[in-house]
């Protein structure tokens, strides 16, 4: 009996999704739960498993392929070999999400658009190994003849040719030259009339690589809500600065005693989103968003913490931040990080957020301008402590300083809430009390 394999149910956010990479062959034995494909979104990457075992029957949908919610992209015939198939049974499988970048990266011809320019070489005879979309392109530039590209040897799934095996090709026959003798007379004479002393002449482009690869849809979500943000707020960024010192002697005296207890090292950036969530209990406005021509004040604190994966940065929730412990903050910070670089973290996970929390300071920077997550109205940008000359009471003395920057849209903030929030969380990291550490 045939299964229909469909693409998973999407959230409402996500419009359509990419095909990456089929993990096995038409005609190749499944078994139920395996993972057939990687399918990507702009948010996470979906594993489908098959619903049944039995034999990929069909691909409908190939590589690169953009699919939407619900749509048939293949059939497992769950029959004995050689029985046809008697009906056909929908079963819709469960996605497991990922958000990271599938195991079998894709070259880049397998992404190529399927209505790429007709102008590429035509297509070779059914007798010649198969090229992806990229490989005619690059065989028509470099005038490769059918017996030429009878040698090549594929690389891409199931032996097709891609255009990595194409410039590889070119470039060996570059090496190991076997000019015509019209073609060798006539470089003679060339080289005969050549006056000496003259420069070589410039490399041709062919001589100077390039890559051109698809962006992600993870990426392209992410430079499409950029410039949302860019266009449509007024952004604006503030500045202070922090002594640390009071957190770091925190973090030594209690360090050994709070891993024990709670199973998780005591880190930084808990006690940025115990203030954060101090400075947005004052001022409430920074935890708001716009909406048309109104105002929509969150009573609740769903802090986004920026991660970085293999795929690109994505920013997990914290749900409900005001109510978490600091053990309970690192816990989930942890948990999340790792399930990033994983590739685990679902749409769930990364969907809502009322302010965002980004560490640069992690990769060595100094300063920086964080660009608000909308629809949200604020984040704060944190940065490398480095120990620093200050001046307390009249004498510079050396103190572990910390710059940070909130940038905030000027439409619903104004520079008085924004600076003055900006000081609560500067002081609620230099004023903590030991009791923060239980709450």
């Amino acid at each position: 009996m045939l299964i229909e394999v469909k693409v998973p149910a999407l959230s409402e956010s996500v419009a359509e999704a990419t095909l990456i990479s089929w993990h096995k062959k038409q005609g190749e034995t499944v078994e139920r739960g395996e993972n057939l494909i990687d399918i990507e979104t702009d948010k996470v990457v979906l594993e489908l498993p098959a619903p049944q075992s039995g034999t990929l029957a069909e691909i409908i949908k190939d590589d690169g392929a953009t699919v939407t919610s619900e749509e048939i992209i293949a059939r497992i015939d769950t029959a004995a070999q050689g029985e046809k198939p008697a009906a056909q049974e929908t079963t819709e499988p469960a996605a497991k999400t990922t958000a990271a970048e599938a195991q079998e990266p894709i070259a880049e011809d397998e992404q190529a658009d399927a209505d790429q320019p007709s102008e590429t070489a035509a297509e070779p005879p059914s007798s010649l190994p198969a090229l992806m979309p990229a490989a005619k392109k690059a065989a028509a530039e470099h005038q490769l003849g059918a017996q030429e590209i009878e040698t090549i040897h594929g690389s891409g799934r199931g032996g097709r040719i891609t255009k990595e095996d194409i410039l590889a090709y070119v470039k060996s026959r570059k090496e190991t030259p076997t000019p015509q003798p019209a073609e060798a007379e006539a470089e003679s004479d060339t080289s005969s009339r050549q006056p000496q002393g003259e420069p070589e002449p410039a490399a041709t482009e062919s001589e100077r690589p390039e890559k051109r690869v698809p962006m992600t849809r993870l990426r392209m979500r992410i430079a499409e809500r950029l410039v949302q943000s860019q266009s449509t707020a007024a952004i604006l960024t503030t500045f202070n600065e922090v002594n640390m010192q009071a957190i770091l002697d925190l973090r030594t005296r209690y360090k050994d005693a709070f891993e024990k207890e709670h199973g998780v090292k005591l880190g930084f950036t808990s006690f940025f989103v115990k203030a954060v969530v101090a400075a947005l209990k004052k001022f409430p406005i920074l935890n708001a968003s716009v909406d048309g021509n109104d105002i929509i004040y969150h009573e609740y604190y769903d802090i986004g913490i920026a991660v970085a994966s293999s795929r690109g940065l994505v920013v997990p929730i914290l749900r409900d931040a005001d109510q978490l412990t600091l053990a309970e903050i690192e816990k989930q910070i942890a948990d999340m990080a790792k399930r990033a670089q994983e590739g685990k973290i679902t749409i769930e996970e990364l969907t809502g957020g009322t302010f965002s929390i980004t560490n640069g300071g992690v990769f060595g920077s100094m300063l920086s301008t964080p660009i608000i997550n909308p629809p949200q109205s604020a984040i704060l940008g944190i940065h490398a402590t480095k120990p620093r000359p200050v001046v307390e009471h009249g004498q510079i003395v050396i103190r572990p300083m910390n710059y940070l920057a909130l940038s905030y849209d000027h439409r619903i903030i104004d520079g008085r809430e924004a600076v003055l929030s900006l000081v609560a969380i500067k002081e609620a990291l230099e004023y903590p009390a030991s009791p923060l550490l239980g709450g």
